[in-house]
């Protein structure tokens, strides 16, 4: 292939939208037991993670152009390909994307999933806390953590094994500046990365945890994962305790 037509195509593909994991490392093996692969037509397109015994959180920017139907769950999951003894496999009962979410922008990107039947609880396959007081979320400057199965890099590349990384979170007025997210950046919204260390394409849905609690849903980022002026963008949790409480009891 000619080199210029060769450098051409990678410059297009690293120039791709997505939401990925990229400059982490894969975790330890079911190190992280809430975490859930959804997929469709057996292809990991989301992340999620479990918040009870028959129900998990993920984006609702996931369930766009009718996408809520065909979706399964896996559980339990380290590699994506094994046939690991540890994986869990539902179909969805119901999708609750929330009623404000906006694609324009991205605000109120949260979803919650039923679950068919609950899970069979083991050592790789168990709940997490999410946070529901707003004074406990992190502040500026705060290292959190995210995982996920996203693209390794903007060329696209995704991982077969789950991957973990940890970030800061930036100052709010920074993400709201007009060479950054301007006035996309709602308040319902926090953002996290580090210099070539950001969620990418297949990290959506995901969750943001800070001392081990998960106080947000990977949402949103730049075309291009990594970059210092389009951070990864994060739903804040806490803004949606009696929503997920009145979905999850109905």
């Amino acid at each position: 292939m000619n080199r210029l037509i060769f450098a051409s195509l990678l410059f297009y593909a690293a120039s791709q939208t997505g939401e990925c994991i990229t400059g982490g490392s894969e975790a330890d093996s079911h190190s992280r037991p809430y975490m859930a692969s959804l997929q469709w037509n057996g292809k990991h397109e989301c992340g999620g993670f479990l918040i009870s015994s028959q129900w998990v959180m993920s984006a609702a920017h996931c369930f766009q152009d009718g996408r809520s139907s065909g979706v399964k769950v896996v559980l339990g999951a380290h590699s994506l390909s094994a046939a690991e003894d540890t994986k869990q496999t539902f179909d969805v009962d119901a999708v609750y994307s929330h009623p404000d979410f906006t694609i324009s922008n991205y605000d109120n990107d949260i979803a919650l999933l039923k679950l068919e039947k609950p899970i069979t609880e083991s050592y790789a396959v168990k709940p997490v806390k999410f946070q529901r007081d707003e004074e406990a979320d992190p502040k500026e400057s705060a290292v959190v953590e995210t995982v996920g199965w996203g693209s390794l890099n903007n060329l696209g590349g995704r991982p077969d094994k789950l991957q973990e990384l940890s970030i800061t979170v930036m100052m709010r007025r920074l993400c709201g500046r007009g060479d950054h997210y301007g006035t996309k950046f709602t308040s319902n919204m926090l953002c996290a990365a580090e210099r070539r260390k950001d969620t990418c394409d297949g990290d959506s849905g995901g969750p943001l945890l800070y001392k081990g609690v998960v106080v947000g849903i990977t949402s949103n980022g730049g075309k291009k994962c990594g970059s210092t002026k389009r951070p990864g963008l994060y739903t804040i949790i806490s803004h949606y305790t009696s929503w997920i409480d009145s979905t999850t009891t109905q």
